[in-house]
């Protein structure tokens, strides 16, 4: 999601979104609101005819939540980041024989899988997003990610096709988990956590300290399986829409 520097110190216009949604998309800058920020924001969206204003709000500023509320932007998600120190789970070093590096051949697989896994993030809550476009927001991501970072997959024999994808990258000295997904047929069996024990091992391998991720407060699945190998919740952020 590239920005583009923007002359309001309160905005960036985020293109790729953009481009990608063909709709006129820019993010608040800062985490905070009071009414000249508002009102900047207004002269702003009006001067670019943006149509949609994304806002990641700090949860402890009840002024803002009340500003954002009463101001035209919708809640759409809870943004939820969890850390861990990689010398503080040793749960790792569980084997993991079936997950291994993806192949340009996964790519049909574990893109299909992306159009059906992500449906409880803040796109798919928000209706002004078509549900078919969210599907291919996640395909391209998962191959966007496959082309730049680390994508892990995990094998099925009888299926002979990956049931699941976990994608990493290395930031400077922190590891990033980006996207996690599971085929339906083998939720419940261990595989989500066995793919972030191998994301982990390679956090480890590259020799980074931390690692951290995103998920969505709805989506109490993925924090346990993440709770259950050594993260904790490290911020939370509300994430809101305003359309014009």
């Amino acid at each position: 999601m590239t920005r583009t520097a923007d002359p309001t110190p309160h905005a960036d216009y985020l293109a790729w979104d953009s481009a990608f949604f063909d709709r006129r998309i820019a993010r608040v800058r800062p985490g905070h609101l009071d009414r000249a920020t508002l009102s900047a924001l207004d002269a702003y969206c009006r001067a670019g005819r943006i149509d949609c204003l994304y806002f990641l709000a700090a949860p402890d500023d009840d002024t803002t939540v009340r500003l954002a509320e009463a101001n035209g932007f919708h809640l759409v998600d809870v943004r939820v980041t969890l850390d861990c120190r990689l010398s503080d789970t040793p749960i790792i070093d569980q084997a993991a024989p079936d997950i291994r590096p993806a192949q340009p051949s996964d790519l049909p697989a574990i893109t299909a899988l992306a159009r059906v896994n992500h449906r409880d993030t803040r796109f798919y809550a928000d209706p002004q997003f078509p549900d078919a476009r969210c599907d291919d927001l996640y395909a391209a991501w998962i191959a966007r990610d496959f082309r730049e970072h680390t994508v892990l997959v995990a094998d099925h024999a009888s299926l002979e096709r990956p049931v699941g994808y976990i994608s990493v990258a290395a930031c400077a000295d922190r590891g990033q988990i980006g996207l996690l997904g599971i085929d339906a047929v083998v939720e419940g069996r261990g595989i989500g956590g066995a793919l972030i024990r191998a994301a982990l091992r390679w956090c480890r391998d590259q020799r980074l300290a931390t690692v951290a991720v995103v998920t969505q407060g709805r989506n109490i699945r993925a924090q346990r399986a993440y709770q259950k190998t050594g993260f904790r919740t490290a911020e939370i952020g509300l994430w809101y829409h305003r359309w014009r």
